[in-house]
């Protein structure tokens, strides 16, 4: 089945289901300071499963761009990509794990028409440490289902050692199917949903047992290995947990939350045993010139996932999301010159993504020509820094992990580029050497994300939502003191400050911050109502509220507004959350107002 009617299908499906089909969001998250990128379809819609109503109901579904930086060093395998489309369904506060699991298998089996002997399935084994048990009624349900296709389905408390012992059904530990966006429950801040999920893998040969970079390949298989034989295709969250000070408490309703990602299913839908087989990825590797299938993966990967990027606002940069997207670019266009991609560069291939997504994704084609400017301009960036580079390895007598790294980190050299430049230098130079400096560099980096992003809105905790509803107020204010052609670039909400970027080639004099500060701190001291309504898109057009209107919407949208009638003074198109009156928020205060980016401003900001 191709990749486009499979995702048709699916959205299909559950609409004759009762869902309601969403567009995807962008790769920006918007109103979610606690990451950079949309890693997954549940992170636009935590408002929801947390108990805000959704504009279109209690079951919803779409496909879902997303974008995963810890998965950029695992590209070149046969399933690691960095950019990916996760297929969704949820249910918010309806349905729940009998109607969840029927669904998603009767999809992969009647529709996808996969061979339910090659699936498999775990659950969650409980954890008495936080309260939770373990999944039995998912494991009833399960064998029900398999019992429908003729399969006597076995369930086995896992054991690596002892391997699958017949298995069909595996019960695991917290650490494989409990479900968050941060993790094990232990690394979840207070606040976070979670809950107990249940996998669907596919098993694509035996003879992929003995894949040649796996651990196992001498040990007992199970579906959980890297053997490169089983791959996850789905995972249904039963979400009905939150963390709290005290524990892990039930939520106020029971959430559905499956994620399956399109290539993977395509992958075994089209019956090859990787995703660059597949039509989401062929005519992409066959646009790149002769080269070991490594280098074709990462140029394929890194080159798609950028176009995705540019499209949806992101620029090279040396800081945030602008620093993953050159580290993509700079590391695919490494391996381009090393493999001779020749003169031309990658347009071709920049084309090939385009045509292959333009029909879900029209505004690929829309910003095709910024999308390659953009390339070609990094492009050219990078020719002068890997100059540079080549002219730093001259200079060193001999090749160490640190030095290796220094070359990787300042220009831009992959290692094995760097070996393979230089083989006699860098013949004492080892992979696993350099791993460990980069190693230390990504915990480094991890640390001071969790320190910038601490607290975001995925919280929903008071203050949080006590700045997000000022932030709504600070973008009225700018607009009435500075014009209307300010808009929203972009947001950072935390427990403790905004960082608000805006629209606007000037620095703001200290009299027009103080002009905003007074008319933000009035509309707080009149203790204005704050309410929303659901209209429709083109009804939230009408009234001028304020929003990106791009296909992230959907069909209805919630517009917040503060104030009402002649007082009303903000409306603007958001999923909340927001206090219910503006006289709780306390003093408003910028700390900062700085240059962000060519002709974009930004605040920092807080409530005293």
């Amino acid at each position: 089945m191709k990749s486009d009617e499979l995702r048709q299908k699916y959205l299909e499906f559950f609409k004759e289901q009762g869902h309601k089909i969403i567009p995807s969001a962008s790769l920006i998250p918007e109103n979610d300071s606690s990451t950079l990128f949309t890693s997954s379809g549940m992170q636009p819609l935590v408002p929801y499963l947390l108990g805000e109503k959704h504009p279109e109901g209690t079951r919803i579904c779409d496909s879902q761009k997303s974008f995963r930086t810890v998965d950029i060093e695992e590209v070149g395998d046969s399933r690691h990509t960095t950019f990916f489309e996760m297929l969704g369904n949820w249910s918010l506060g309806d349905y729940f794990k009998k109607e969840q699991l029927s669904w998603i298998y009767s999809f992969l089996i009647d529709q996808v028409q996969l061979d339910p002997s090659r699936l498999y399935a775990t659950v969650f084994r409980g954890a008495k440490e936080i309260g939770v048990p373990e999944d039995s009624e998912s494991v009833k349900i399960l064998k029900e289902i398999f019992s429908k296709y003729g399969i006597d389905a076995k369930d086995v408390d896992f054991s690596e050692k002892n391997g699958m012992r017949g298995g069909r059904i595996f019960y695991y530990p917290v650490e494989k199917n409990w479900w968050s966006r941060s993790g094990v429950p232990e690394n979840m801040p207070v606040g976070e949903p979670g809950g107990p999920d249940s996998e669907i893998f596919y098993d694509l040969g035996p003879e992929l047992k003995k894949h040649e970079n796996s651990q196992w390949a001498e040990e007992p298989c199970h579906i959980n290995c890297d053997c490169g034989r089983f791959i996850e295709i789905g995972n249904s969250v039963f979400m009905e947990y939150r963390k709290t000070e005290k524990g892990f408490e039930k939520l106020k309703q029971k959430n559905v939350d499956f994620g399956g990602g399109l290539e993977r299913i395509t992958m075994a839908s089209q019956g090859v045993d990787n995703v660059f087989d597949t039509d989401l990825f062929k005519p992409i590797m066959d646009s790149i010139p002769e080269a070991p299938l490594k280098d074709k993966r990462i140029i394929a990967d890194h080159f798609k996932a950028s176009v995705f990027l540019i499209s949806d606002g992101v620029l090279p940069s040396n800081k945030e999301r602008g620093y993953f997207l050159r580290r993509l670019l700079r590391r695919a266009m490494a391996y381009s010159k090393i493999n001779n991609f020749g003169e031309e560069g990658p347009i071709g291939l920049i084309k090939k993504v385009v045509e292959i997504y333009k029909d879900q994704y029209p505004d690929l084609e829309k910003n095709q020509q910024k999308i390659i400017d953009v390339i070609y301009e990094e492009r050219k960036k990078f020719a002068e820094t890997v100059d540079k580079g080549l002219k730093e390895l001259e200079k060193m007598e001999t090749l160490d992990s640190k030095l290796a790294f220094f070359l990787f980190q300042t220009f831009g050299l992959p290692f094995d580029i760097i070996k393979d430049l230089n083989p006699e230098k860098s013949k004492n130079l080892k992979q696993e050497d350099f791993e460990k400096e980069l190693e230390k560099h990504q915990e480094l980096s991890r640390t001071a994300s969790a320190g910038m992003f601490k607290g975001g809105l995925a919280d929903a905790s008071e203050q949080t939502t006590r700045l997000h509803t000022a932030t709504h107020l600070l973008l009225a204010g700018l607009r009435k003191v500075l014009g209307e052609d300010v808009f929203q670039k972009g947001a950072n909400i935390t427990a403790e400050r905004i960082r608000f970027d805006f629209s606007h080639k000037e620095k703001m004099t200290s009299e027009q911050i103080r002009d905003v500060e007074n008319f933000v701190n009035g509309i707080i001291e009149k203790d204005l109502p704050v309410w929303f309504e659901e209209m429709t898109l083109d009804e939230a057009r009408k009234i001028n509220a304020m929003g990106v209107f791009e296909s992230k919407y959907g069909e209805k949208v919630k517009v917040y507004f503060v104030g009402k009638e002649d007082e009303n003074v903000s409306k603007e198109i958001c999923g909340g959350p927001h206090v219910e009156h503006t006289g709780i928020l306390g003093k408003f205060k910028i700390q900062k107002e700085e240059s962000s980016s060519s002709g974009v401003r930004r605040i920092k900001a807080v409530l005293e």
